[in-house]
């Protein structure tokens, strides 16, 4: 290498340096004040910003209070409804559309059951299980024979609490005359 190629190498490694330079105080003024950086430790699941916070519950679990022994129970927040067995398990949990009349939370008796009818908003239903009735209005769980959940009329007092078709044939075949039906808040 002659003498005039390392000073031209030399002057070109300069300005590459000085360019780097450049872009890095470049770079600097426009970061976050607060930059996050790889040695951060990440929030944990138990702590958050503002401490330690509860774990979120299971939204299919089994409501606590929900009574004992084989039972339907239907949690009107939730829009759920659970089939217990004798033991206290669960054997199946589903979500519901619920009617415009909702029954007080309470314990119930199944009183009536209907394979097929026509519903008080003019739907064709089936497995029709009767279980309270709140100012007139007549409540039980019933599925759309076209499956469907539509949201009822706000307008018209219903007591259909709708659910899927499989659904309803569990409920169905589950909670026959007499069962016992609680309704949780």
């Amino acid at each position: 290498m002659s003498r005039s190629s390392s000073g031209w190498v030399a002057g070109l490694t300069a300005a590459a340096l000085a360019a780097v330079g450049f872009l890095a105080v470049q770079a600097s003024a426009h970061a976050p004040s607060h930059p996050a950086t790889a040695a951060s430790p990440a929030p944990s699941a138990s702590h958050g910003a503002s401490g330690p916070q509860r774990p979120r519950k299971d939204p299919r679990a089994l409501p606590t209070d929900s009574g004992d022994g084989a039972r339907v129970v239907y949690a009107l927040k939730a829009q759920r409804v659970w089939l217990v067995a004798r033991n206290g398990k669960a054997t199946r949990t589903f979500t519901v559309q619920p009617s415009t009349v909702d029954p007080k939370p309470g314990s119930y008796t199944v009183t009536s059951r209907t394979d097929q009818i026509t519903g008080s908003d003019g739907v064709p239903i089936e497995h029709v299980v009767l279980f309270a009735k709140e100012d007139g209005t007549v409540i039980g769980f019933s599925a759309a024979q076209n499956g469907s959940m539509a949201s009822p009329d706000p307008s018209k007092k219903t007591g259909g609490v709708r659910m899927k078709t499989a659904d309803g044939d569990a409920l169905w075949n589950f909670a026959t005359f007499g069962s016992t039906v609680v309704v949780v808040p």
